[in-house]
């Protein structure tokens, strides 16, 4: 069993904030065609992730990922986690608040691992850079890697504070 580190996150500098909420200006205006994308790079690559959605877990077909409502309103939600905490990059507590949250709810009531976490971020990236190749500079993808460790590490903090034991 693989024994995940609790690990911290860099400070985001604000020309890198900067570049990170300008970048999700455009991801968000297509904010459910992405978070679909997202979402079905996520399963197909880690299928097992599937395991935490009755409604969609038995889909193997990309196509029937896509058309599937539940998918569709799982991104949406997704996407508008992602967008508050953009949003409020210069409000830690505001981050922070939102990101326990999730965790929270990933931890006591989904059961989800929180590996996944790393692995959904990682795929968010991969691809937002692919979607958005001419945004997505050296300097972007710098910031945007603080992005995801920040998202990880603030959610996987949240399960450290309720008790999460793998």
């Amino acid at each position: 069993m693989e024994i995940e580190r609790w690990e911290r996150s860099e400070e985001i500098s604000d020309a890198e904030k900067k570049v990170i909420q300008e970048i999700w200006s455009r991801v968000y205006a297509n904010c459910e065609d992405v978070g679909v994308s997202i979402l079905i790079r996520f399963f197909v690559n880690f299928p097992s992730a599937k395991q935490y959605f009755s409604q969609f877990k038995h889909m193997d077909d990309p196509l029937e990922m896509e058309r599937s409502l539940q998918l569709r309103k799982h991104a949406r939600r997704v996407m508008g986690a992602i967008n508050t905490v953009v949003e409020n990059l210069n409000d830690s507590e505001k981050v922070s608040s939102v990101l326990a949250l999730v965790g929270k709810a990933h931890a006591l009531k989904h059961k989800v691992e929180p590996i996944y976490f790393k692995k959904l971020t990682g795929v968010m990236l991969e691809v937002i850079a692919e979607e958005y190749p001419n945004d997505f500079t050296p300097e972007a993808h710098g910031a945007w890697t603080k992005m995801k460790t920040l998202i990880y590490t603030h959610v996987t903090a949240a399960y450290k504070e309720v008790g999460w034991a793998q």
